[in-house]
């Protein structure tokens, strides 16, 4: 199936992107949002070769080169696609300088949309405090390099644990690698031994090469709530396409548009208050009953109701914290008891919000129950493990959707330009951020919040 990934209206990119408009932008030393390449079925993993070099005394370099759709460069003057440094065992201020050779020496080779990754072992894991230095150096240094970055390119970190294996690491790499992460930009993803075993029958296809070698999500039951429109819809379609039945879940009141997505998707529709007291064990009835399990469960529905914190009654802020944060806590104290349907290799996945990591003005309500979201994955991802599951989150930034085209003009510009890419995301960034997430490969990532916001310069 097609999945939306048209970018909305955005009349300045369009302008720094014409004959006249480039030009005129460049000279007044304004930022030229680029158009991002977003992942196509049967595209190749980068648009060009990889350059993978050394910095320490690890050996994933090897690896990442085995990996489905990853060429490596066979001229030194082809434009790369992607610049990976395996930096796993760097441990000295020396081999940090080595580091920062082969970054510099590739940027200049670097095409439009390529992939910057760095991949170290956890400063908290090190021998001795110069090392731990100089791995938390990289941190610095791949953030600081993502805000030089041009033309849709992004750079990002993985820190792998020492007892991972090198298969661990897989499905994060070719994320990180391909198209579908053009909006996850200046992260720090931690990858550990995998949790759990990958999911149920059927499911088919290398974890985190959709459309290299497979779908990874092959014959896996995923729920999506808040599924009707928007970002929820995104994420139906990104499963759907990945090979999932999936399960389009929201209220009674959204009934029609819920119908319309599931139908779009081939999927089924179910009509939820997910706040009802019952709702966990309804839920839950209906997937072992229709479905004989569940893998995945994305947490999406959420609601704002904004107000100054001075102004704002119970009722505001009862009903975002029911929606947004009490019935996620709910469903999972359920979906993680003893007689849950939810398989072992489950995926648990929410949706939190860059307002819950850096506040927002008038939006006390939805950043608590967003910034909630996120203390709630981490205390629940090592319970969650014993059972064989992950749990995490995404943080969307600002993405274009109905909500964000009704702001007013100088709000909307605002959001769109104070990131490194110089542009408003897409619902589909955010849900193949999810659908990475979930995938059977990727149970060494949990614990995890990964921004989905093009690098902002809001929050951390």
């Amino acid at each position: 199936m097609t999945v939306t990934t048209k970018s909305s209206s955005d009349w300045y990119r369009a302008l720094a992107n014409n004959r006249i408009g480039g030009p005129l932008s460049q000279q007044l030393g304004l930022p030229r949002p680029a158009e991002l390449r977003r992942y196509r079925p049967g595209q190749p993993l980068t648009d060009g070769p990889a350059l993978v070099g050394n910095a320490g005394t690890g050996s994933l370099a090897d690896h990442v080169l085995s990996l489905p759709g990853v060429e490596q460069v066979s001229d030194a003057t082809d434009r790369l696609g992607a610049l990976v440094l395996d930096a796993t065992g760097l441990g000295t201020l020396e081999e940090l300088s080595v580091a920062r050779d082969f970054l510099s020496s590739g940027l200049r080779r670097l095409g439009p949309s390529a992939r910057v990754l760095v991949l170290a072992n956890p400063p908290d894991q090190a021998d001795g405090v110069t090392a731990a230095a100089a791995r938390q150096a990289l941190d610095g240094l791949v953030r600081s390099l993502a805000k030089e970055l041009r033309d849709g390119a992004t750079a990002n970190l993985v820190y792998v644990a020492p007892d991972a294996a090198p298969a661990d690491t897989d499905s994060t790499v070719l994320f990180l690698l391909s198209a579908r992460s053009a909006y996850v930009d200046g992260q720090v993803v931690r990858v550990g031994p995998s949790v759990g075993t990958a999911g149920s029958a059927g499911v088919a296809g290398t974890a985190g090469a959709a459309g290299v070698t497979g779908s990874p999500h092959t014959g896996r039951v995923v729920v999506v709530t808040g599924a009707a429109r928007g970002i929820g819809a995104a994420i139906a379609e990104v499963f759907a396409r990945d090979g999932a039945i999936v399960v389009c879940l929201d209220v009674p009141a959204q009934g029609d548009a819920l119908a319309a997505t599931s139908n779009r998707i081939g999927g089924l529709a179910l009509q939820l208050d997910i706040t009802a007291p019952d709702a966990p064990a309804r839920l839950l009835e209906y997937l072992a009953g229709r479905h004989g399990g569940v893998d995945v469960v994305v947490h999406n529905a959420g609601i704002t109701r904004d107000k100054l914190l001075v102004n704002m009654d119970a009722e505001r802020w009862d009903s975002v914290l029911a929606v947004n944060l009490r019935a996620q806590l709910d469903l999972n104290a359920a979906l993680l008891e003893p007689s849950s349907p939810l398989r072992s290799g489950g995926r648990l996945v929410s949706v939190s919000s860059t307002s819950g990591i850096a506040g927002n003005r008038g939006q006390t309500n939805y950043a608590a129950s967003k910034a909630g979201i996120i203390g709630m994955v981490r205390a629940l991802a090592p319970v969650a493990a014993g059972q064989g599951v992950t749990v995490n989150a995404v943080a969307p930034g600002f993405i274009e959707t109905e909500m964000t085209a009704a702001m007013p003009f100088g709000t909307r510009e605002a959001g769109r330009r104070i990131n490194s890419l110089h542009q408003g995301g897409l619902p589909v960034d955010v849900a193949e951020t999810i659908a990475w997430l979930a995938e059977p490969g990727s149970g060494g990532v949990t614990g995890q919040v990964v921004r989905v916001c093009g690098q902002s310069m809001v929050g951390a």
